[in-house]
């Protein structure tokens, strides 16, 4: 069964501008079913999976072209990075665009070939698992979060509503298709394979890991700290290993698309702001596996239910636009005297700030420290307070209650 992805309109505009359409992403998310879902007839496919195509790559790239000539969409480029300066020779003979579609899962190593050996001819697609509007069937009819009331009343008048169970049955879950699309996926042995085949594989052998169950360690200490400040010294403790090793496996789940670190605003005018990014695992299934909640009634209340509410959240704001082959222009706000603001969406000049809160009631006292955003001297837009409401409606003159099924 194939969903609509949002991606798929900015994948045909990028390949018809630019000779090369590298798709990047953890694995699992769908990017290979995306592109072959896109392709036209005459594209090849192969896959560096395939350990002797693998071998043919390393081994002799200009024989592996000629047998795999364009148009071809090449799977797991990062195995083969010997490819790239022949990829980059033979879009330059050709001087057409959509030449070759590849995707990969590590961009650690990729995207500095890629840099080097394509620059200017390689449009760059990031893809995370499904978003709520993918799974409704609506893909295609995505945009760019933001909190402006026409845009709420669009969604709220596209979406359907979620009630609370279900909310966390999806968060519990997460959104790789392959469990997203299937109930009768069992989600233990969906997420126990998914960590053994590919962070303790993949990714562990990305980062030179000696020591497995340290790796596993730090892993399940990153989900255990999703939503919150980053604090690389507590999770080198947690995991016993030395801080600057944390700090090389944490840029490698950051690059494999497995973290996120959501940077906070500062200018230079003050220098009361904190410079420390906020952490979030970007697949809530997987956060929930690595924290071992059983059920989605325990996670929705436990320990972890506000902050996996809000890394469902962030996730679903960044893939509107990842998913529309736009930067995401998100930051949140925290200053020394503890005003924070959870997330900002920075654009065109506006900020629109947003407070994320598990609660059916918002106040508008939830909205108090937007007020801090004046001193900063630049515009600020409708704000607004995402929670469990049922609808969407103006709370204040500047600010919305949005339901969370609206984002």
């Amino acid at each position: 069964m194939y969903i609509p992805r949002t991606l798929e309109v900015h994948l045909a505009a990028a390949s018809q501008h630019f000779p090369v359409v590298l798709l990047t992403g953890a694995r699992q998310v769908g990017k290979t079913t995306l592109l072959r879902h896109a392709s036209q007839p005459d594209r090849g496919y192969v896959t560096l999976d395939d350990p002797l195509v693998l071998q043919l790559a390393r081994s002799d790239p200009a024989l592996f072209l000629q047998r795999f000539p364009p148009p071809v969409l090449i799977d797991e480029i990062q195995y083969a990075p010997g490819l790239l300066p022949l990829i980059k020779l033979a879009v330059d003979r050709a001087g057409a665009n959509g030449l070759f579609w590849l995707t990969g899962s590590q961009q650690f190593h990729l995207m500095q070939g890629v840099s080097e050996s394509l620059a200017g001819r390689a449009a760059v697609l990031h893809l995370l698992g499904l978003s709520r509007w993918e799974r409704q069937g609506r893909g295609l009819e995505s945009t760019p979060f933001v909190p402006a009331p026409a845009e709420l009343l669009r969604r709220a008048r596209l979406s359907s509503p979620l009630n609370l169970k279900e909310l966390y049955r999806l968060i519990w879950r997460g959104s790789l298709p392959a469990i997203a699309l299937h109930d009768a996926v069992e989600r233990d042995l969906f997420y126990g394979s998914y960590v053994q085949t590919y962070l303790q594989r993949d990714v562990r052998d990305l980062a030179r890991v000696g020591d497995e169950l340290a790796f596993l360690r730090f892993v399940r200490a990153v989900a255990a700290r999703t939503a919150q400040l980053l604090n690389l010294t507590a999770l080198a403790r947690d995991a016993d290993i030395a801080p600057n090793t944390a700090k090389h496996w944490l840029s490698i789940l950051q690059a494999a698309g497995i973290v996120y670190l959501l940077e906070p605003y500062h200018q230079n005018v003050t220098k009361r702001l904190v410079k420390t990014p906020k952490l979030y695992l970007l697949d809530t299934g997987l956060a929930a596996y690595l924290t071992e909640w059983a059920s989605p009634e325990t996670l929705e209340a436990g320990a972890m239910g506000d902050a996996i509410f809000e890394t469902w959240i962030v996730a679903e704001i960044l893939k509107s636009y990842w998913h529309s082959a736009r930067r995401a222009p998100l930051y949140y706000y925290r200053d020394k005297d503890q005003r924070e603001i959870d997330l900002m969406i920075v654009q065109d000049g506006t900020i629109y700030p947003i407070e994320i809160k598990k609660t059916a009631s918002p106040h508008a006292r939830d909205a108090q420290h937007f007020r801090v955003l004046n001193s900063l001297g630049m515009p600020v837009g409708t704000g607004g307070i995402i929670c469990l409401a049922e609808q969407c409606l103006p709370l204040t003159e500047t600010v919305w209650v949005i339901p969370a099924w609206v984002v």
